[in-house]
């Protein structure tokens, strides 16, 4: 039962207690010596009793409806306000007048959380520039270093005996042209291997040698990731990027997002297209991360997969939200929310 509803039973009740209350006053004091005038005497065409009944009813009813509409445009602000703030934004400036000290009480909490939670998101991401850039500064190298020379001993060994073997497997298929049908599909079948292995080796050495911002924006760091990418692996790629102006930390945390989803894609999903989406709405970031391939249970692989919680703490870090939707054989969303707090930015 809506607010609207119960206002309209309230009202009813408290029109007919109200009647029966004043009807029962007024014989009381005034006690009528023929009851019968009450259905005798008409007005407009209908007993007395019944016309005070109508009326009565009708009263309560209009009181209910107006009074449960004006309770529901109070309540439906509130839920607004929650929403905004549940979802990061700051709220937006509503004329609301009550004259209650209730609602103006429950604004007034409202607003000391949505400070409240300002104030926190500025500070995590105040942390987490400070962090990034101290991380960056002392473990990236290492990292970096240890990752290039993993790299250069895969391409180096693996990625060329492979590239050797396609070759030879292309020129034994070409000199048994006239073999049996079982043979020949079974030596198609050996390069088809071969050629997926030199898929899955391109794929590991860039996640193992990940594009780095190294003074580029966000934006100019995702486009040279996904350029390199679709030049690399057979991947139907396609990007819609704003140029967004972010602190160090938050580009930071967004792009290796970004990579680590990338990289999914390329190990697991098995897909034919990739979509990414960055961009700026109503004071969010929206970094969003869709492809086409075999899917997964997200329940049952958050526990178990470091990247996905890594990728969650990053979004939690920035203040932000990280939304996974994946359907088996459908594909795979992922969502990144972060709030964008710039100096001079306050409650509005």
């Amino acid at each position: 039962m809506n607010i609207i509803q119960r206002q309209v039973l309230l009202g009813l009740a408290v029109s007919l207690t109200l009647l029966l209350f004043m009807v029962g006053v007024f014989f009381f004091t005034f006690p009528l010596n023929d009851w019968s005038l009450l259905w005798s005497r008409k007005i407009l065409d209908l007993p007395f009793i019944l016309f005070a009944f109508f009326v009565s009813t009708l009263i309560g009813i209009v009181f209910g409806f107006s009074s449960g509409i004006y309770w529901r445009r109070q309540l439906e602000h509130v839920v607004n306000a929650l929403a905004q703030i549940g979802q990061g934004r700051p709220m937006e400036a509503v004329n609301v007048k009550t004259k209650t000290q209730e609602f103006d009480d429950i604004w007034s909490s409202l607003e000391r959380v949505q400070q409240h939670i300002s104030e926190q998101t500025k500070l995590s991401q105040k942390l987490a520039n400070e962090k990034a850039e101290d991380q960056e500064k002392r473990i990236q190298k290492v990292v970096s270093e240890e990752r290039n020379r993993l790299a250069r001993e895969l391409h180096d060994s693996v990625s060329q005996q492979l590239f050797a073997a396609s070759m030879l497997m292309s020129a034994v298929n070409e000199s048994n042209e006239g073999a049996e049908d079982g043979k020949r599909k079974q030596l198609k079948l050996v390069e088809g291997m071969i050629h997926q292995s030199q898929l899955e080796m391109r794929a590991l050495l860039l996640h193992l040698r990940p594009v780095a911002l190294k003074g580029k924006t966000l934006e100019e760091g995702i486009k040279e990731l996904l350029l390199e990418l679709s030049q690399k692996v057979p991947l139907e790629i396609e990007w819609k990027l704003e140029s967004i102006p972010l602190k160090k930390g938050v580009e930071d945390h967004l792009f290796r997002i970004l990579q680590e989803s990338v990289s999914n894609t390329l190990r697991h999903a098995k897909a034919n297209s990739l979509e990414v989406l960055c961009i700026e709405r109503e004071g969010t970031v929206l970094m969003r991360v869709v492809d086409d391939g075999v899917g997964f249970d997200v329940e049952t692989s958050k526990a178990g997969s470091y990247g996905l919680q890594n990728m969650h703490e990053r979004a939690v870090e920035l203040g932000g939200t990280l939304k996974i939707i994946s359907v088996p054989d459908k594909g795979t969303r992922l969502e990144v929310r972060i709030p964008v707090i710039r100096e001079g930015d306050g409650i509005r």
